[in-house]
């Protein structure tokens, strides 16, 4: 053949050779979709079982290596969780949607190429089911029923908490979780509805009243400035006290008013704090009795573990024994004809071995019989104080409770009535300054004048009392010593002092500073009166004064 054909053959031959080992390369190169991980196993370099790539693409070494997909599509489940207990031990059903999906992140990507590769769909989301399942159990018995319905955020988060960290261990992650409704076979979510309902319907009815209240007052206050009109048309002079007693009612009504409202406001106050302290009671009981319960059941499960334990080490070591005492017996009758009493030597040792591996084994089950009742009996004890020492903090905390609350109730009402009674003196005092005042203005300025006419008023008073001074004296019990001195008879002495006594109408005018009109009589000098006084009654004797003709002596 000519050189340059077999140049050009070897030529071709080497360009299709170049040709073929790059289609092989190509077909090699595995690029990765967005919406998918690439997984990479075989061998591999160091310790790894594979590789995860998101995006891009890589060389997959052909025969020590192969490859496939897993899709990043999320998948929605759906959990018809019913009847799960909370932390009140009240069922509940709370049915709720997740969304979930393979994660991008390394470490989760490792995770589900190891548990997840190969997995129908069906197959991972009943995987995920199960896992939720057990988290949203837990999740709501760490919970109470207002803190799962009141406050969603927080419960979300708390599931997210609790869920997530599990499903990554699959190389799953948890997208979304979607609460459709929680509610309960006992009502108890219906309850709390109504309360916070009533709750709104009693504070418009307060509110209600309020707007009542002032609309009566208004219409109070309007009454009060027609009458005020009325009697300042009628007669300037008793406009005063007209509008004094006007105010007066008023404000009794309105402080009348105020301590009503106020007294309903407590009452309500009151009863809402002791349904609250009692509920607050009552769970923490509750929450205590069931730590017991799960306490004593756990402590309880322990020691019949230890039991088992020791029982089945028991038949273990027996059976052990038993064993050994066998084969020597086997051994001893073998050599029986050569010494008959090495036989009967190691029988007895072996007897001997096998009761005192029995009395030991039935020393350390009863010493594991007695720790296990003593644990159980001091875990009884511990719940126990715990329970009275929690009771014993919620009463204090009650009781001082209704102690602070009900001293200020009082300090209030205390406070309301001082006030109330200043606010009354103070409208007498301006009243009665209002009436003095139109009283010197009709005197024409004369304030002597106006004082005159007050003292008249008080006359009829003051002869009233001056005759309360004496009006009860027993004259048929009065007994007067007479001692028949030349200087008067003690007996007129005696009635002219007491008559003398009582003051003068003159006197107390005088002492007032106030003239009295002279046809009120006027002062009469002593040196008058002293020609009229009594004879003195003869020497040496006493007188008796007695009533209705008693004798006197």
């Amino acid at each position: 053949m000519p050189t340059d054909y077999l140049w050009s053959i070897a030529g071709i031959a080497i360009v299709i050779l170049l040709i073929s080992i790059l289609l092989y390369i190509a077909s090699r190169y595995r690029r990765c979709p967005s919406d998918q991980i690439l997984v990479i196993f075989g061998s591999m370099v160091g310790n790894q079982t594979s590789r995860c790539i998101h995006g891009g693409g890589t060389f997959v070494l052909p025969l020590v290596q192969d490859y496939c997909y897993m899709s990043l599509t999320p998948m929605t489940i759906t959990i018809p969780l019913e009847n799960a207990l909370s932390m009140q031990n009240i069922r509940i059903n709370v049915p709720s949607t997740f969304t979930v999906g393979i994660s991008t992140d390394p470490t989760i990507m490792h995770n589900a190429a190891e548990r997840l590769l190969r997995l129908m769909p069906k197959q991972i989301e009943q995987m995920a089911q199960e896992i939720i399942f057990g988290q949203l159990r837990l999740t709501v018995a760490s919970l109470t029923i207002e803190q799962i319905n009141q406050d969603r955020e927080r419960f979300l988060d708390a599931i997210r908490k609790n869920v997530e960290p599990e499903l990554n261990k699959i190389g799953l992650y948890l997208i979304n979780v979607n609460i459709t409704d929680i509610t309960d076979s006992s009502l108890y979510i219906e309850s709390i509805g109504k309360k916070a309902a009533a709750e709104a319907v009693n504070t418009a009815k307060v509110d209600v009243a309020e707007q009542d209240k002032n609309g009566a007052i208004g219409e109070a206050q309007a009454g009060r400035e027609k009458a005020v009109r009325v009697a300042e048309n009628m007669a300037e002079a008793k406009k005063g006290q007209k509008k004094a007693e006007a105010d007066m009612r008023i404000y009794l009504r309105q402080q009348e008013t105020l301590a009503a409202v106020g007294e309903v406001e407590a009452d309500r106050e009151k009863t809402i704090r002791t349904a609250e302290n009692e509920a607050t009671a009552e769970k923490g009981q509750k929450k205590a009795e069931a730590d017991k319960r799960i306490f004593i059941q756990q402590q309880e499960a322990e020691a019949v573990k230890g039991e088992k334990k020791a029982q089945s080490e028991q038949r273990i070591y027996v059976q052990e024994q038993e064993a050994l005492a066998v084969s020597g017996e086997n051994k001893a009758k073998a050599d029986i004809a050569a010494a008959e009493a090495l036989l009967a030597m190691r029988q007895a040792e072996a007897l001997q071995k096998g009761e005192v591996a029995k009395r030991q084994a039935e020393v350390e089950i009863q010493k594991a019989q007695y720790l296990a009742e003593q644990q159980r009996l001091n875990a009884l004890e511990i719940v126990r104080q715990e329970i009275d020492k929690q009771k014993v903090e919620i009463e204090a905390e009650a009781i001082a409770e209704k102690t602070r609350r009900e001293a200020k109730g009082q300090a209030d009402a205390i406070l309301a009535k001082y006030e109330a009674e200043a606010k009354g003196i103070r409208q007498v005092l301006d009243s009665k300054a209002a009436g003095y005042e139109s009283l010197v203005k009709s005197c024409n300025g004369d304030a002597k004048a106006a004082s005159t006419l007050l003292m008249i008023e008080k006359l009829e008073e003051i002869v009233g009392k001056q005759v309360e001074a004496i009006k009860n004296l027993k004259i048929d019990k009065i007994t007067v010593w007479d001692s028949g001195s030349d200087k008067g008879s003690s007996t007129s002495q005696f009635l002219s002092s007491m008559i003398k006594a009582i003051p003068p109408l003159q006197d107390l005018a005088q002492m007032a500073g106030v003239q009295l009109p002279e046809y009120l009589g006027k002062m009469v000098d002593n040196k008058e009166v002293a020609k009229e006084e009594p004879k003195p009654a003869p020497s040496g004797g006493y007188v008796n004064v007695q009533h209705k003709g008693q004798d006197k002596k």
